[in-house]
């Protein structure tokens, strides 16, 4: 757990520390704001598009040589970054970055599984959740501090020591089994299913930068992106050993949880994009100081983290997850009354309870999605969930912003724009949030009302190790 973890910091963090050092590289490289943007959309790409590999890899080679090989490829990455000359070979080796990077959550995840079964599957999940709480809070923190104090190059040597550490602890914890069905590798399943997903985070974030769905930027790759998933549906669904086996959707609870996970993180991601963006436009905060007032969403979600796994393996997930959505719709709910001068402690407090309630969500349904799921399908079931969350997170973010800006764009038309209107406009995306929340609870309703039983855990846990 503690390999996986220090992996999966990194991920969370470089996807967001890159971000507070815009203004530091559009200086340095005396280039445009377009052409900058692209440092973190090929990071994300990248890593989109390599997600649906890491079953089959950990299948076919082993965790521990797919870890490490990610890890190095992501450490090699980091280094080329900090020697970058210009914006071009930054955006480049950020690319390297992602294709790393891109396979370690899903391995992380794969490996706790099957190494901890699942009577255990709900405590090594809330371990694996804290990075994706911390990371996105965390980083504009400790970029800021870097590109402030030091130097915006150390954004990425930073992570060298980690890098190396996690290669380390891999070769003394990291298990080398590999699976007997593995088989060949899927390459036309491959070069549908990445591109589709590549293509429509790339749709998504578009539709963000040119705030609308209509905008033919954005219309043309989620077109492309959706034939090519609906092509790779076909193909998957006639293919004995697909990369990723749409057959798992028959499970209920897979694809319940998967469906929750989807909304859920629309309902966390998008507001990270937010409310950064309130802070620093309405209220007039650094990126710093906005990163800082993020705090208590991260320190909530940590903190329920660090009790919830218990729970979620001793009762049902569909009462955790009810339980943390309605948490989630709290604070959303104070959010709406946004403000250009709502009580900061106010913010805080509500952040920190959708932080709570975002945790209780997050582990019993990434538990619950592999929980009855045989063991040998584990390494493809947890790809596929972080393809789910990584286009929910994605859409999530493209969604609020869209509303935030349409909101803004009537202001303008209208000669309407004010401080509290400003606000208002940002306090509108809440209740869309909201309105994801409701889906989510709809959604939790088909997840089990169970606990798994000792003969299901019995079992589980044999799976998990085919070669004994």
């Amino acid at each position: 757990m503690i390999t996986v973890a220090l992996g999966s910091i990194m991920m969370q963090m470089d996807a967001t520390m890159t971000n507070i050092a815009y203004n530091t590289l559009l200086k340095e490289f005396d280039t445009s704001l377009l052409t900058i943007q692209w440092i973190t959309t090929g990071y994300l790409l990248a890593m989109a598009a390599v997600m649906a590999l890491s079953g089959w890899g950990m299948e076919r080679f082993g965790a521990r040589t797919m870890w490490v090989t990610c890890i190095s490829l992501f450490l090699l990455g980091s280094m080329l970054c900090g020697a970058a000359w210009d914006a071009q070979s930054l955006i480049v080796f950020r690319v390297i970055q992602g294709l790393g990077g891109g396979m370690v959550l899903p391995l992380g995840m794969a490996v706790l599984a099957q190494e901890a079964g699942p009577s255990r599957l709900g405590r090594v999940m809330s371990v694996l959740g804290i990075p994706s709480a911390l990371g996105p809070v965390l980083g504009p923190v400790v970029g800021g501090v870097i590109v402030d104090d030091w130097n915006w190059r150390w954004i990425f040597f930073i992570n060298v020591p980690v890098c190396i550490a996690a290669i380390v602890l891999a070769w003394r914890t990291m298990p080398t089994r590999k699976s007997p069905t593995a088989g060949r590798l899927d390459v036309l399943g491959l070069l549908l299913l990445s591109p589709a997903c590549a293509v429509l985070v790339f749709g998504l974030t578009q539709a963000s930068k040119y705030g609308s769905f209509a905008n033919s930027h954005c219309v043309i790759p989620l077109a492309i992106g959706c034939a090519l998933l609906a092509a790779f549906s076909v193909h998957a669904l006639r293919t004995e050993n697909p990369i990723l086996d749409l057959r798992l959707l028959k499970v209920r609870s897979f694809m319940s949880s998967s469906a929750v996970l989807f909304f859920a993180s629309v309902a966390l991601f998008g507001v990270v994009g937010v409310l950064p963006l309130y802070f620093q436009q309405v209220r007039g905060h650094s990126a710093l100081e906005a990163g800082l007032l993020l705090a208590p969403q991260g320190v909530g979600m940590a903190a329920s983290l660090l009790v919830v796994g218990k729970f979620t393996d001793r009762t049902s997930p569909r009462l955790l997850v009810i339980s943390g959505l309605a948490l989630t719709a709290i604070g959303a709910l104070v959010c709406t009354q946004l403000g250009a001068d709502t009580n900061v402690v106010l913010l805080g407090a509500a952040l920190l309870v959708s932080g709570g309630g975002i945790g209780l969500v997050m582990v019993p349904a990434m538990a619950g999605a592999i929980r009855d799921v045989p063991g040998s399908v584990i390494p493809r079931a947890s790809a596929a969930n972080r393809i789910i969350m990584q286009i929910g997170s994605s859409f999530g973010a493209a969604v609020l912003i869209l509303v935030a800006q349409t909101r803004m764009d009537h202001l303008i038309e209208t000669k309407q724009i004010t401080p509290d209107s400003l606000a208002g406009a940002y306090g509108t995306t809440f209740w869309w949030v909201i309105g994801f929340v409701v889906v989510s609870v709809l959604l939790a309703l088909l997840l089990p009302a169970r606990k798994p039983s000792q003969q299901q855990q019995t079992a589980g846990e044999a799976s998990a190790i085919p070669s004994l």
